[in-house]
């Protein structure tokens, strides 16, 4: 039986876990405030939020897009419609700043915006114009024109200037959220929280992937989530290595100040990928088994040089190198009953440099025509040691193998970058698709190559120095 608060009513279903939590909403609960649009994740018009206890009894929410969520992920958590943010006779904070900036029309997508910023209210993160921002991200609006909905975004963060601490307090005192949210932790506690117990059918973790592209499979039969199982969370580091469970999504990895002091542009980077909601859903695992030839956190992993722990039914281990993994468009080693239980890195040096690129139709919230990350250890004006992946050129997401092989032992000259060039676009296939023509993508590839190194050494390199020789 599934279990959770759904806004201030405590919900048991029998119903099917593969179910989307949208859909159970909508039509079970009559919570049509939440909309249907594009169901896939990315318009924003079904956002709600999750309130989920962590391992101090703290609640922490995060906004999700529920078109593609499975209602078992729900199990023992708060889920907040926007009907849950209403006051009893008036507007809340977030309603009242979309509407005195007028930055609302036709209000179709209006209740995800509000939820979204109700979300941001709620969150652990900075108080500032730019996180309000990214906490709207990936929510879209086809009529009103956004200057007024960032303006409602601004206001918000205007208010929110003297939150303290006991914030779920705060909150109820200032009119964000209604008085039930402070009874919403101990109600979360009472609740007999089981396993569902559903070893059948296919892994779900986020679903963010799977969703969108058999929902209806899903929806109708048996499901394997595996999002709350411990073992495939965590991020830990030891002894210069860096252990992240695959459960673990793109926020975690946002919100980790260890790996954003080794990392200092981590956050620039995640930021490429997708919206806040996605990034707060989808996991890890899932975007390295769905084998997407773009997959943003594939192509970021594989240029660390990253390592995967695959584990079966019988907890049996194996460990490979991601770049091994990959063997063929969307196949890859990974047999019936196992799971990626988790990936490791060599954390980077002071003489190590990262860097990751996108190029998209849109520059955020969009699908990539190419991605690359680099990863480069130089020493003495020597690369003693290079990794380099690309997606969107190949049938799988691409490890130059042969690329890195070159530079390695190279000296850290324009000349020497150029060379590589040469051997990366006989390494890379790509094809003509709706992403793009063939000849586009190798000439984004080569900028991204490029790219990588004016970056990570801006006062050695400038583009001029490559495309004039290119």
């Amino acid at each position: 039986m599934i279990t959770f608060i759904l806004n201030n009513k405590t919900i048991k279903t029998p119903e099917n876990s593969g179910m989307t939590l949208l859909d159970f909403v909508r039509y079970q609960q009559r919570l049509t405030g939440t909309k249907i649009g594009c169901r896939e994740g990315d318009c924003g018009a079904c956002t709600v939020l999750v309130g989920t206890l962590n391992t101090k009894g703290i609640l922490e929410y995060q906004s999700i897009t529920s078109c593609i969520s499975p209602l078992g992920n729900a199990h023992g958590k708060h889920i907040v419609t926007v009907e849950g943010t209403n006051l009893n006779d008036k507007l809340t904070t977030a309603q009242e700043a979309m509407k005195s900036n007028y930055a609302t029309q036709c209000g179709f997508c209006t209740p995800g915006f509000v939820v979204a910023l109700t979300g941001f209210a709620l969150s652990n993160s900075e108080n500032n114009y730019s996180t309000a921002l990214d906490a709207i991200s990936g929510n879209i609006c086809r009529c009103t024109g956004y200057k007024s909905i960032e303006k409602a975004a601004h206001q918000v963060v205007e208010k929110l200037e003297n939150k303290n601490t006991n914030s779920i307090n705060w909150l109820i005192e200032n009119e964000f959220i209604p008085q039930y949210f402070e009874t919403i932790p101990q109600r979360l506690k009472a609740i007999e929280i089981k396993d569902l117990n559903q070893p059948k059918g296919k892994y779900i973790s986020g679903g963010t992937d799977l969703y969108v592209q058999q929902a209806d499979n899903l929806t109708n039969n048996s499901v394997h989530l595996i999002a709350e199982k411990d073992y495939l969370k965590g991020i830990t580091i030891e002894n210069d290595i860096c252990t992240i469970g695959t459960n673990t999504t793109v926020s975690d990895l946002w919100n980790h100040s260890e790996l954003n002091n080794y990392f200092p542009n981590l956050k620039k980077h995640l930021k490429l990928v997708s919206s806040e909601q996605i990034r707060n859903m989808a996991s890890l695992g899932g975007n390295f088994v769905n084998a997407s030839p773009i997959g943003d956190m594939t192509i970021f992993f594989l240029a660390l040089n990253s390592d995967i722990t695959i584990t079966d039914k019988d907890e049996k281990e194996r460990t490979i190198a991601l770049k091994n993994f990959y063997q063929d468009y969307k196949t890859y080693d990974l047999k019936d009953g196992e799971l990626l239980k988790n990936i490791s890195f060599k954390l980077p040096n002071k003489s190590t440099f990262f860097n990751f690129e996108k190029v998209c139709k849109r520059t955020h919230l969009d699908i990539a025509s190419v991605n690359s990350a680099i990863h480069i250890l130089v020493e003495n004006e020597m690369i003693s040691e290079a990794h380099i992946a690309i997606g969107g050129v190949a049938a799988i997401p691409k490890y130059l193998h042969e690329t890195s092989k070159f530079l390695t032992g190279k000296s850290l000259t324009s000349e020497t970058i150029l060379e590589a060039n040469d051997i990366l676009q006989n390494e890379i296939a790509p094809i003509s698709d709706v992403r793009g023509t063939s000849d586009y993508k190798r000439l984004l590839a080569r900028q991204l190559f490029f790219a990588h190194f004016t970056e990570v050494f801006p006062k050695q390199f400038t583009l001029k120095d490559f495309i004039q020789h290119a």
